[in-house]
């Protein structure tokens, strides 16, 4: 082996070693310089590629994106990381409010409706046995007058009790105290004065008996009366009656009950954590849908403590004239109520920002406004009860709708 060659090789072996050791000390570096940091950026289109530093792929030339690491903390599903931009703030001036720490009451609209008041209604019931001959009120919701004929009944006892009272005044017409006595007895069982002095001129014995009302009323057959009758009437304005022409009847069944239209309720529906506000006897003013203008005053006279569990509300209740009123059941009423006041921290409806489940509040924080949630309760026309999340120290934006609405968020690269 010639010098020449020699020389190359030890040349060549140094260049090597020499690399060698450069590369180790590049790669520790760089080891440490990556433990340093949890940046790891790759290619969307090539995630074989990566760096530990933004740059392009050197495959497509597409900027690298941050690639999430285990380590990087996971999103938050809090109603302050939602709701930020980049730089976490609406960034500009705009008008400032702050909570109001009063009582407040307000003028409240309640909807409502007549209804038929079932402690006014008269039970038509059979003061005797027997069977029904005709039925001259067949259906439900059928208007009758007083005196009107209802049915007509056949009884057997009803019969003897005419022979008696035939007897006595033929045979023993002197015997006054007896005769009275059965003439209250034909009364009790459902015969009037006018039939029982009928009978006493024909001395001719009747087996049918007609059964007149005796007040004006709406047919309700005999099922119970609830608040929602205007309902059911509309629903039911042509279904008979459960009782029919040659049915037996036995004494005290109750045939159908009358429902009183001149004593009617009105009753409305309060939301819920309302009726707490409104008292016994409070003053309320009523109006129809047949005239807004005509505003018919009255008092609260009963509070509903069971909440409905469809609508949601309570219901209160009044008791209205409707002799002279002549409101028709079903009539759709508006009422207006004042509640009373109530101390708490107020802040105006403007100024927040229902998000569903979340209501938000903008917070203002230097140069910016950030999202608050906060927890509301009661409202009061322009106004709402906050319950938690901002306080009487804070400078809230007056209308947080045009913050969100504005584009006032900076979005920066």
């Amino acid at each position: 082996m010639n010098k020449y060659l020699k020389y190359s090789i030890l040349f060549l072996t140094v260049v090597v070693v020499g690399l060698a050791v450069y590369y180790k000390t590049e790669l520790f570096h760089n080891t440490d310089t990556h433990a340093a940091t949890d940046e790891v950026y790759t290619c969307s289109m090539h995630p074989q590629i990566i760096k530990h530093e933004p740059g392009n792929c050197p495959i497509c030339g597409m900027d690298l994106v941050k690639k999430v690491s285990e380590e990087q903390p996971q999103e938050s599903q809090d109603i302050s990381y939602l709701l930020q931009r980049t730089d976490g703030f609406v960034v500009g001036e705009f008008e400032n409010t702050r909570l109001k720490d009063t009582a407040s009451g307000s003028l409240v609209n309640l909807p409502g409706m007549v209804t038929y008041d079932p402690n006014s209604s008269v039970t038509i019931s059979a003061r005797i046995s027997g069977r029904i001959e005709r039925m001259y009120v067949n259906r439900k919701f059928q208007a009758v007058a007083k005196g009107q004929k209802l049915f007509d009944i056949y009884s057997p006892e009803l019969v003897t009790e005419q022979q008696n009272f035939i007897y006595l005044i033929t045979n023993d017409a002197e015997n006054k105290t007896i005769i009275n006595a059965i003439k209250q007895k034909l009364a009790l069982y459902g015969m009037t004065k006018a039939q029982i002095n009928a009978l006493a001129a024909a001395k001719k014995v009747n087996p049918i008996i007609t059964i007149y009302s005796p007040a004006n009323g709406i047919v309700d057959g005999t099922e119970k009366m609830d608040a929602n009758a205007e309902a059911k009437m509309q629903s039911s304005n042509t279904e008979v009656l459960g009782i029919k022409e040659g049915d037996y009847i036995t004494k005290d069944v109750a045939v159908f009950r009358l429902l009183n239209t001149d004593k009617v309720w009105g009753v409305f529906n309060i939301i819920q954590g309302y009726a707490s506000l409104v008292q016994l006897n409070q003053a309320i003013a009523i109006t129809t849908e047949l005239d807004a203008e005509e505003v018919i005053y009255a008092k609260v006279n009963f509070i509903d403590t069971q909440l409905d569990p469809n609508e949601k509300t309570n219901r209160i209740r009044v008791y209205l004239d409707n002799s002279k009123l002549k409101l028709p059941v079903g009539l759709r009423l508006e009422a207006k109520v004042t509640t009373n006041a109530t101390a708490g921290l107020w802040l105006q409806k403007e100024a927040i920002v229902s998000l569903g489940t979340d209501k938000v509040a903008f917070v203002k924080k230097e140069k910016g406004y950030r999202a608050v949630k906060v927890k509301t309760g009661l409202e009061r026309e322009n106004l709402v009860q906050i319950l938690e999340g901002v306080s009487t120290e804070d400078v809230l934006v007056s209308n947080a709708q045009y913050l969100i609405d504005s584009g006032s968020f900076i979005k920066t690269k």
